[in-house]
């Protein structure tokens, strides 16, 4: 049995924090083989009626199993599902509670009561590297075309039916259920061009004629994908400065299998795995650190910096996505630097071994793989 390690660490760190986690994250990412695997926990499925009754009372079932540690999976397919978290944080604290769905906590109108400083939020994300050496690392190119999804990575050839069904399921168990959503195929026809441009600057008015709705349904289905985690929004950072992006975010889909799927991309070329890398890093961002907000930043004149990491003190982390050393073009972060002074920067490739600093006129670069990257971030070393 494989045994995500760092995930099932960070749970119990959390636990040691708070009685309650929330375990978010989208369908078949590997929640539920997750929970089943910490030690001595008792399991429910809310998918199951006879769950679902025995959580009815939920004075009564905490009372039944005092200190021990419990796990209510799909916990949103409950009546009033925030009510029995609520309950355990406030007067269960010695028994420890992981809920999971498929969404953020009071994303929909299931939940009324969004438990704030009542519990530890985590977010399951497609696979790190970690857990790819522990499913059995199959090569960069396996991972991209396949995604994170642990069914899917595992498969021997491309899903792509199993990519539909997982559409089709997200719509009928996620979308129906929880949001009110009513045109199937506006949505889906959103969901695919959303994927397909995966990575871009986000323009509503781009998606309202192909999807058949208006600008405002448009900005209210982004806003369903990013509750749902089938997006990450990453929204530019700026001073306000006449000659930067200051409003438009840039979309990305959560898994590159689905992106690729939707991009037409059977054979990956070296750009389109430079589009890619941009988004294994955010990924691994996302799982291992996710301390500090991420944004992009662009000027009017076209410089572009992929992500930046803004710190409580102001300084901001530059960090360019390239899938080679190579030729990296340092225009862009000196064009950044020019504008704010304070901060590190990273170029992360796939093919650096050893850490190492270049200059380019004033301007320090150090270039890392993505496991020093995340090192350094993790461990504030910048």
């Amino acid at each position: 049995m494989v045994r995500r390690s760092y995930w099932i660490e960070t749970i119990e760190r959390l636990w040691r924090d708070k009685s309650v986690v929330w375990l978010s994250g989208v369908r078949r990412v590997g929640k539920t083989f997750l929970c089943r695997s910490l030690p001595d926990v008792e399991y429910l499925d809310c998918e199951l009626p006879s769950s679902r009754r025995a959580l009815e009372d939920p004075e009564g079932f905490l009372r039944g199993v005092v200190g021990r540690r419990v796990v209510v999976d799909e916990i949103q397919r409950l009546r009033n599902p925030s009510e029995l978290l609520k309950i355990a944080a406030d007067y269960h604290p010695e028994t420890r509670v992981i809920a999971t769905g498929s969404s953020s906590l009071g994303a929909s109108r299931r939940f009324r009561d969004t438990l704030t400083g009542r519990k530890r939020d985590l977010r399951l994300t497609p696979m790190t590297l970690q857990d790819e050496q522990e499913f059995g690392a199959r090569g960069i190119d396996h991972r991209f075309r396949h995604g994170g999804l642990p069914p899917f990575f595992l498969a021997d050839a491309a899903p792509e039916r199993e990519f539909q069904a997982w559409l089709d399921s997200y719509w009928a168990r996620d979308i129906q259920e929880l949001f009110r959503v009513e045109r199937r195929w506006s949505f889906l026809r959103f969901v695919e061009l959303v994927l397909a441009q995966s990575g871009g600057i986000f323009e509503a008015a781009r998606f309202a004629r192909p999807c058949e709705i208006s600008r405002t349904t448009v900005v209210n289905y982004l806003r369903v994908l990013e509750d749902t985690l089938v997006v990450q929004i990453v929204r530019p950072y700026s001073s306000r400065r006449v000659s930067e992006i200051v409003a438009a975010p840039k979309v990305y889909g959560f898994d590159t299998g689905f992106v690729c799927l939707f991009k037409g991309w059977d054979r990956l070329r070296d750009e389109d795995r430079g589009i890619l890398w941009e988004h294994y890093v955010l990924n691994e961002y996302l799982a291992r650190v996710r301390r500090h907000p991420v944004r992009y930043w662009r000027d009017k004149r076209g410089h572009e910096v992929d992500l930046v990491i803004v710190r409580r003190d102001g300084s901001a982390l530059a960090i360019e996505c390239k899938w080679r050393a190579a030729g990296f073009d340092a225009r862009n972060v000196k064009a950044f630097r020019s504008r704010y002074p304070d901060g590190d920067n990273f170029v992360v490739t796939n093919d650096t071994v050893t850490s190492h600093i270049r200059h380019y006129g004033s301007v320090p670069v150090r270039f890392v793989n993505l496991e020093e990257l995340i090192r350094c971030v993790a461990a504030g070393a910048w």
